[in-house]
């Protein structure tokens, strides 16, 4: 949760981005809290949507992702302005309100279009964009979950996640460069992470540029790719979304068969949901779903196959 004093301030300054001029307010959504976790708060009011970024973003690199976002309209949400604001020691970033993916019609899941944007992503050449951009964050978010779970105290479940974390390559647990390091990444695909814009019409787009950069496009795909590895996609969905991905012309390194790009990844993204399930259980003092025991039932499979076997001879 935010600190008390950041959602009102928030509020207000989506409001004020939505009425430059003082007056009454009619709007619908009008400081609907979007979401509120360590990571962002997110408020709408009307058709404009303000983020407050993770404390201790750094300034330079989420500048660098807005502008990448700018140059790339067809692919991201672009921002409303070119760069971040300060509010209470928070960056704070203004978009367009789109619509979401429907949690409760998963049968209209956009897998297709998910597929689509990726891989016109992936083919971006970063030479066009308007400067530099970090490294992708998907193997520091898995890195940050690991010692989340670290952090939250013994439990059970921990012991199969943590031997599957040790048994991945370096550069997969973020301790050196990644390979295929050169494509533009999002870092943090679901379909939670797309909106129609304009809202309910528009075509999808991708949103949320905080862990965009430059890394391994198989990230990307590692998700998906380890809830079907998990029984947690059905392999119909998967298909749906690899196929499109394909024909889209993604990454060289995804196309034909792509499980030896994808191994290292998809079980890094395995341990990184286990163990954020894990450590939310403990705060909560919950047993575990049906779908955490699935993933950690997994990690306890990934455990018991030696490194070189899962994904070769990682370099």
């Amino acid at each position: 949760m935010t600190a008390p004093v950041l959602l009102p301030a928030l509020t207000a300054t989506a409001h004020g981005a939505a009425h430059r001029t003082q007056g009454p307010c009619a709007c619908p959504a009008a400081g609907d809290v979007l979401a509120d976790r360590a990571d962002g708060t997110v408020v709408r009011h009307g058709d404009i949507v303000v983020k407050a970024h993770a404390p201790g973003t750094d300034p330079a690199e989420l500048n660098a992702r807005l502008a990448a976002a700018a140059a790339l309209p067809g692919v991201l949400l672009p921002p409303l302005t070119p760069g971040a604001a300060h509010l209470h020691d928070r960056l704070v970033t203004f978009w367009p309100h789109g619509s979401p993916v429907d949690p409760d019609a998963p049968e209209r899941a956009p897998w297709e279009d998910a597929a689509t944007l990726l891989a016109r992503l992936h083919t971006v050449p970063t030479a066009e964009l308007p400067g530099p951009l970090p490294p992708m964050r998907g193997p520091a978010k898995a890195a940050l979950a690991v010692a989340r779970l670290l952090a939250a105290g013994p439990h059970p479940a921990s012991v199969p996640i943590l031997r599957a974390w040790s048994g991945l390559p370096p550069w997969a647990r973020a301790e050196t460069p990644a390979r295929h390091a050169s494509a533009l990444c999002h870092g943090d695909l679901h379909l939670g992470q797309l909106v129609r814009r304009p809202a309910d019409i528009g075509p999808w787009l991708l949103i949320d540029v905080d862990d965009l950069g430059t890394g391994d496009p198989a990230w990307d795909l590692a998700r998906p790719a380890a809830w079907f590895a998990c029984g947690l996609l059905p392999a119909q969905e998967w298909t749906r979304f690899l196929t499109a991905y394909q024909e889209a012309g993604g990454a060289p390194s995804l196309q034909g068969d792509p499980w030896s790009a994808l191994d290292a990844p998809a079980r890094a993204l395995t341990v990184q949901t286990a163990a954020l399930a894990v450590a939310k259980a403990v705060a909560a003092s919950r047993a575990l779903d049906e779908a955490e025991e699935a993933l950690v039932d997994a990690c306890d499979r990934m455990a018991a196959v030696p490194a070189e076997l899962a994904h070769g001879v990682a370099k």
